[in-house]
């Protein structure tokens, strides 16, 4: 499927939309509660980070989501309605010196959803995006930032309050990444922590007070030692892994910027590259690009589409 028909079919992967939240009754805990015991709910568990999947076909998977039983859990979170079904989630417990979790069933394997993810329909995708969301987020809140007593869970996993009463609620960090083209070209840079030939879009947290077209120039400025201009907005993509909003945006080189003279930012960047469509297409051997579940991924390939002019 090309970027453009994911767009039109949901929007960039992780974000389709094909969830209803059904919010009104996350305040509701006889609400909840009934949703819990009705035959058609399922719960997906998951497990340091890893989803547990039944392979269907050579590139095709499914969640394995489980009939839901006895009283609902205090750490059980709510993600919504698939096709009317209620959706819950919870963690389960690490186990100690295991690399990996221990299967379901024998037919059942577990993955990280970098590995597998595209080969989940679009709905289960949504509900793997919620789960892992909301889960660590609930993993690293357990305490008030106010005074560090501990808080509990609320309204169906989507918040949680303290002692006194205040809530907290989900959090999100907002980030930029960016196409910047040049002469039927598409810069790309490789991360410093990454392993060598890994590559992808340039990207950075908005800061505080800053509006994201300004965390666009700041972030081009201080990662490639450049300037853009025409910067215009893409598309958004959640990715849970924490907890980052990706806000997709497009730029080109100032005009007064020589494409040779860009300066990486050691700290952040060990090489910024130029690459054309048909670089993009069939890579020079030992350069890795984006995967097709990210934004980034996303963005190349919508590039791609365009063509050169």
């Amino acid at each position: 499927m090309s970027a453009r028909e994911t767009n039109e079919t949901g929007g960039v992967p992780l974000g389709a939309g094909y969830l209803d939240r059904d919010s009104a009754i996350r305040t509701q805990p006889a609400a909840l509660d009934a949703a819990w015991v009705s035959e058609t709910a399922r719960m997906l568990e998951l497990r340091a980070g890893q989803i547990p999947l039944r392979r269907e076909a050579a590139d095709v998977s499914h969640l394995v989501l489980e009939p839901t039983t006895g009283e609902r859990p205090e750490e059980v979170v709510f993600i919504g309605r698939m096709a009317g079904a209620a959706i819950f989630a919870r963690e389960l417990p690490a186990v100690a010196g295991a690399d990996q979790a221990e299967p379901i069933a024998p037919d059942v394997e577990w993955a990280h959803p970098f590995a597998r993810g595209t080969e989940l329909p679009a709905a289960e995708r949504e509900i793997v995006t919620i789960a892992a969301a909301l889960l660590n987020w609930h993993r690293a809140a357990g305490f008030s930032p106010q005074d560090g007593t501990p808080t509990t869970i609320a309204d169906g996993g989507w918040s949680r309050r303290d002692a006194n009463g205040a809530e907290l609620f989900p959090r999100m960090d907002p980030a930029v990444i960016v196409i910047v083209e040049h002469d039927n070209k598409l810069l790309l840079g490789s991360n410093a922590l990454w392993e060598s030939g890994r590559f992808s879009l340039l990207a950075g947290y908005i800061d505080a007070g800053e509006t994201a077209e300004h965390a666009v120039e700041r972030e081009m400025r201080e990662e490639a030692g450049a300037r853009v201009t025409d910067i215009t907005y893409v598309a958004s993509q959640p990715w849970p892994f924490p907890r980052s909003l990706m806000l997709g945006f497009r730029a080109k080189l100032a005009a007064d910027q020589s494409p040779t003279d860009l300066v990486a930012d050691p700290a952040e960047i060990s090489e910024l590259r130029w690459f054309t469509r048909d670089e993009l297409r069939h890579p020079p051997v030992g350069v890795k690009l984006p995967g097709a579940l990210s934004i980034a991924g996303w963005l190349v390939q919508l590039w791609l589409e365009e063509g050169d002019e």
